[in-house]
């Protein structure tokens, strides 16, 4: 395993901050976070992978280290993003990549596969999202990253995580003291808060049906696989159900431990992704 590095990339009137893993020119891999998480979720599964891949995890703008919009109506949307991953792979000189995106990671990766850079994508593996988000799910998204919490102190933060975050399922202590690291900034006032711009929501407040993406995901032909959490209230069987009989037809595993979104911290839930990247090679 190699050690990260870290870098500010131009994107779009933007910086873009990123961590590598791996060697470059090695088959390339790009792993995207969820709404209001950060690339460092990836460090456990992009080390580990980095032996084969080089792994390349942004922070979406709005979170951790990236630069805010100016303009978040137009700037926080999947196609937008889906605009700053194509220049991130335009900038590391990445023909194609293999995309594994979790959550918001997993509808950019449709928006990409199902547009005119869909070629781009070698294949994709989507982490408990599909074409479709509940709308129980986006109130309860809603409820919790349109007004960020505040902590006085890091272990407070932490604590608060571990709980918010407990759907990501079983994963070790390193994992949520690392993550409390990356997932928090000081405000003016010196407290603590968490690393994202609170109008990154600003998209959600679109009814659950104007959302739907079902007519992208009928055109994408990028060879797909679906993992979520058996427990998940955003990848529901009926959706999950019609992702598997339409579009790229993908196979697909549930993680019985997990709701959304499965960490794939552990180190068995490491290697069914190595084995589930190779089936799609």
């Amino acid at each position: 395993m190699t050690a990260p590095r870290f870098s500010f990339v131009p994107v779009m009137d933007h910086e873009i901050h990123v961590t590598e893993w791996g060697t470059k020119g090695a088959p390339a891999l790009v792993m995207m976070h969820g709404l209001a998480r950060t690339g460092r979720d990836f460090d456990e599964i992009a080390a580990a992978l980095s032996d084969e891949y080089h792994v390349v995890c942004p922070d979406m703008i709005g979170r951790g280290r990236s630069s805010w919009a100016s303009a978040p109506d137009v700037e926080y949307t999947i196609e937008y993003y889906a605009g700053i991953a194509t220049d991130l792979l335009d900038h590391y000189s990445i023909d194609t990549a293999a995309w594994l995106g979790t959550s918001m990671g997993g509808q950019i990766g449709m928006c990409l596969a199902s547009g005119r850079q869909g070629d781009r994508l070698k294949s994709m593996l989507i982490n408990d999202v599909g074409p479709e988000v509940p709308q129980a799910a986006i109130e309860r998204i809603m409820s919790y990253v349109g007004n960020p919490p505040h902590f006085d102190s890091h272990d407070h933060a932490e604590i608060w995580l571990r709980s918010a975050y407990a759907p990501f399922g079983p994963a070790s202590d390193a994992f949520w003291q690392r993550m409390a690291r990356a997932s928090l900034r000081r405000r003016a006032d010196g407290r603590l808060t968490l690393h994202y711009d609170p109008r990154i929501v600003k998209p959600l407040d679109a009814k659950a049906e104007d959302l739907a993406t079902w007519g992208q995901w009928e055109s994408i032909r990028v060879p797909t696989y679906v993992i979520g959490g058996a427990k998940s209230d955003l990848l529901t069987r009926d959706i999950l159900q019609r992702m598997l009989t339409s579009g790229p037809e993908p196979d697909h595993t549930l993680f019985e431990d997990c709701g959304h979104a499965p960490s794939l911290s552990r180190p068995a839930d490491i290697l069914q992704v190595r084995k589930i990247l190779s089936r799609l090679a």
